[in-house]
């Protein structure tokens, strides 16, 4: 590591954080990732072989992905060389692309570790394929983003895409037992708050490491028969941390539509749960709002008309109160429609509806049903035999309403669940009606 020391302008002696005093030094050391790393695991097998393919490493921060790229460049006897797109442009690709050709030359093999990949632009992502196709480097980049949105087609398909996982709380306590033995020292908390501190790092090792490493400090000064820091004394001592959320990218897709399968799954507590996720995260509740509104007309629909005017009451309510009292109107928004009977008939027959109108956009209405401000239109029979629904015995004429010549469909079709159940029925008793005045026309 003597090399990380002289880049950063220090000496091996200088104090370094805990995070890096326990990195790993093989891969069978790194803890929640044994589906990529374990002996049936794909890097696994390439480590062992010594014959490494180029490829993405995506997983959220604090999960081992540089550890893992020079290890095994270490293992497989590839010379390490580390770039980050945060901090490189287009003439430090040149100078390392360079550096591995003359490598390759002399018959050494260079592992090209590129951290925040997602961060270069497509040209430059582009500037990696011919030197990947050429085997001039082996490249492994890292990214916390999605790669599919982030990456190039071209550069994807010359790499193979693992995905990290979030610590467990398993791989969380094997790092906090292993700090405690290199420090010789014991973590000065009770097991709730032990529990509590590895909820706070949400499945981030490093993060972990950093808060542990402040309670040893702490600790340094407190003598030992001091009682251990319960959850509430402990997290006066350490600051909780954001949740990982970006309203901008792929995270802030996941959650809305967990929120929004919620809903329709009828899962009131799942609802909350997303909802409370999101504005903890500092999602916009005016973005949530809407969302809810949509929910109410695609998922509730007419089994329970009752949700559309709850979603507008609850954004009304939010753009009255405020954050944190608005909030609560979201909420309950939420619970209702988790606990509404469900129908997407409306939704569905409004797309069938869409897709008919573009078919026959040109069609005229019946005659009967055109409007006849004019002489000359009623001449032309407009208007003429048109029937006055709530004058009739039944309160339906059962007239055509359709084109002429276009044959009826039926669009609507009501679940029989909520409110859509009387629809149903009317619906059902109108249609027997307009058969029966066909025949007798």
């Amino acid at each position: 590591m003597s090399d990380l020391f002289e880049a950063a302008g220090l000496t091996p002696e200088a104090p370094t954080p805990l995070a890096d005093r326990l990195r790993p030094r093989s891969l069978a050391e790194v803890v929640g990732q044994d589906h990529l790393l374990g002996p049936g695991g794909p890097i696994g097998r390439m480590a062992a072989a010594r014959r490494l393919s180029s490829m993405i490493l995506w997983g959220p921060p604090g999960t081992g992905k540089t550890t893992i790229a020079r290890l095994l460049a270490a293992q497989a006897g590839y010379e390490f060389q580390q770039l980050s797109a945060v901090f490189s442009g287009v003439a430090d690709l040149k100078k390392a692309f360079e550096t591995a050709r003359l490598r390759r030359a002399a018959g050494r093999a260079t592992l090209l570790f590129v951290d925040e990949i997602h961060r270069f632009n497509r040209a430059q992502q582009d500037g990696f394929l011919p030197f990947v196709e050429s085997g001039v480097v082996t490249l492994v980049g890292a990214t916390t983003e999605n790669p599919s949105f982030e990456l190039n087609g071209a550069l994807l398909s010359r790499c193979q895409v693992y995905v990290l996982r979030r610590l467990d709380n398993a791989a969380l306590s094997s790092l906090l037992i292993k700090a405690e033995a290199h420090v010789r020292r014991t973590l000065p908390l009770d097991p709730a708050a032990r529990e509590a501190m590895s909820a706070m790092a949400d499945g981030d090792g490093r993060y972990l490491l950093s808060l542990a490493e402040t309670l040893f400090n702490i600790g340094s000064d407190t003598p030992a028969n001091t009682a251990l820091l319960d959850t509430a004394a402990m997290s006066q001592v350490l600051q909780r941390r954001s949740p990982a959320y970006d309203k901008d990218r792929e995270e802030h897709y996941n959650l809305i539509s967990a929120l929004h399968k919620s809903v329709r799954g009828s899962d009131p507590d799942a609802a909350l749960y997303w909802l409370a996720r999101m504005l903890e995260g500092g999602e916009d509740p005016l973005f949530i709002a809407r969302r809810l509104v949509r929910m109410a007309s695609e998922d509730v629909g007419a089994a329970d008309p009752l949700s559309l005017l709850v979603t507008t009451a609850a954004k009304d309510a939010y753009d009255f109160l405020g954050t944190p009292e608005g909030e609560l109107a979201l909420a309950q928004a939420c619970v209702h429609m988790a606990c509404a009977p469900k129908s997407n008939a409306v939704y569905t027959a409004f797309g069938a509806a869409r897709r008919a109108a573009k078919e026959t956009g040109s069609l005229m209405p019946p005659a009967h049903i055109r409007n006849a401000p004019t002489r000359l239109m009623k001449d032309l029979g407009y208007g003429k035999g048109y029937q006055y629904d709530p004058d009739t015995p039944e309160g339906f004429s059962g007239q055509n309403y359709f084109p002429d010549g276009m044959e009826r469909p039926t669009f609507y079709r009501p679940k029989g669940d909520g409110a859509e159940a009387r629809v149903k029925d009317r619906l059902d008793r109108w249609a027997a009606l307009r058969t029966k005045q066909v025949e007798e026309w």
